[in-house]
């Protein structure tokens, strides 16, 4: 329970009493990060104090100094209690569903998409109190620094993995909900260029696979799963499985994707969709053809 872990005093914060055991534990494996491992993590009094130093060192330049940086993170950190208790969710999350992650302060220290998630949040709160300017100033900065682009208008739930990160684009009016996996390349994106709300809504518990691109104001619904490489034009219902280009429903799933991580499709529909996967690729390899015998025959559609 991430309710559990709010407090910001070692004692009563086991999440940050384990983090600390973690980072002495790698400074006496490996004394070359001693210092580094002191100054990152030892030396902080909580893990909100923790990622504000991350965040700020990774995100500073000539224009914005890590100092500054660190003492804008810490304020809003400081006074939210909800996103204190969505990073200790997502950081959660890391150690959970990536196989990866040996560690929490792995994840806090390293994992790119674990910092850009948190530099997200942060941007959002400060967009949601009107200052607009420092927003989108650091999602420049998180494009630049982590190969993620989130619009800071957008609204990202708890617990939630943007696993690797690179490549995840997420537009300004998106939704996402909480205990979803993003897979790397994934775009949430809109259609056309009218204003407005225009941008995907992934309800809680879904697994979005590797670049699959969500377009338009639709929705995922909850615990559903959007196969690698998909195109999704349409509403995907509750609890289903989706693939393909334009994307097709194919299976269902039986619980949270999103925390099984498993991209796969239940036994009892597996050999229906791939008996429609086939008929798809014939039906096109005959379209094909007809085209390249009547080449003069108008075939747009």
């Amino acid at each position: 329970d991430c309710r559990s872990m709010l407090s910001t005093v070692d004692d009563d914060d086991p999440l940050w009493t384990e983090i600390r055991k973690e980072a002495a534990r790698d400074a006496e494996a490996e004394p070359m990060l001693s210092s580094f491992l002191y100054a990152s993590v030892l030396v902080h009094s909580s893990v909100e104090s923790v990622i504000s130093f991350v965040l700020a060192n990774r995100l500073a330049e000539a224009s914005m100094l890590s100092t500054k940086l660190k003492e804008v993170f810490d304020e809003v950190l400081a006074s939210d209690a909800n996103l204190r208790e969505a990073l200790r969710c997502d950081l959660l999350a890391v150690k959970d569903r990536d196989p990866a992650c040996t560690s929490y302060v792995h994840a806090l220290l390293y994992f790119k998409g674990f910092h850009a998630l948190q530099a997200h949040k942060i941007s959002h709160t400060l967009w949601c109190r009107g200052q607009k300017v420092m927003a989108i100033a650091l999602q420049s900065r998180m494009s630049e620094e982590f190969g993620v682009d989130i619009h800071p208008g957008a609204s990202i739930g708890k617990g939630v993995l943007l696993d690797h990160g690179q490549g995840i684009v997420i537009g300004e009016t998106a939704v996402v909900g909480d205990r979803v996996s993003i897979m790397q390349g994934v775009t949430l994106g809109g259609t056309g260029k009218d204003a407005g709300d225009r941008h995907p809504k992934v309800r809680h518990g879904c697994l979005i696979g590797a670049h699959a691109a969500i377009l338009g104001n639709i929705e995922i619904g909850h615990s559903s799963l959007v196969a690698a490489g998909s195109l999704v034009l349409k509403d995907v219902g509750k609890r289903t499985m989706v693939a393909g280009s334009p994307a097709k429903v194919v299976g269902v799933t039986s619980s949270e994707p999103s925390r099984s991580m498993i991209h796969e499709i239940k036994s009892e529909v597996r050999g229906k969709f791939c008996k429609d996967w086939e008929d798809a690729v014939q039906q096109e390899t005959q379209r094909e053809k007809a085209m390249r015998d009547n080449p003069t025959m108008d075939w747009t559609i």
